[in-house]
């Protein structure tokens, strides 16, 4: 079976690894921005100026996956549900295939791969989320999806 904590221990790493990179951007980014050589030969020359637009949004960046890094930090694993919430790892059943979840705060959408199995982190406020939310094994669901509607079942919750 799969470990919960195995689950926020890649997903950790992997917000690292984002964070890392774009910590790395934005001391690329900044150090063109603040450099003398770049300063502008003449009016229209704006490389400095667009450098310094590019710094801002990257250094936003690094304070969105520092919160996000946090988030998973505080994410409950120790309880064993009867019933979904977040930091719950699910294994739900759509079209006859099974797919294991994990219910976050945050990093929705992200695939890691956990002991050979593949699992999706999925955010709470995303349209699987808020329909599985407080729902217990064997339960089922619907979801609308591009204006089709998908039936899940809860088959287990870990």
């Amino acid at each position: 079976m799969i470990e919960k904590k195995t689950v926020i221990d890649e997903l950790k790493a992997n917000i690292q690894k984002e964070l890392d990179a774009a910590k790395q951007a934005y001391d690329t980014s900044h150090k063109h921005a603040t450099d003398q050589d770049l300063k502008a030969d003449g009016k229209y020359d704006t490389r400095s100026i667009e450098a310094g637009y590019l710094a801002g949004a990257q250094m936003k960046r690094v304070n969105e996956l520092e919160e996000e890094f946090k988030l998973i930090e505080e994410v409950n694993i120790d309880h064993k549900p009867d019933m979904v919430s977040v930091g719950s790892l699910i294994s739900l059943r759509h079209n006859g295939q099974e797919r294991f979840y994990f219910i976050s705060s945050t990093s929705g959408g992200t695939m890691i791969n956990v002991e050979g199995q593949v699992v999706l982190i999925i955010s709470a406020f995303s349209p699987i989320g808020t329909e599985v939310l407080s729902l217990k094994a064997g339960e089922s669901f619907e979801v609308e999806v591009a204006g089709k509607t998908r039936e899940y079942d809860l088959i287990g919750i870990w």
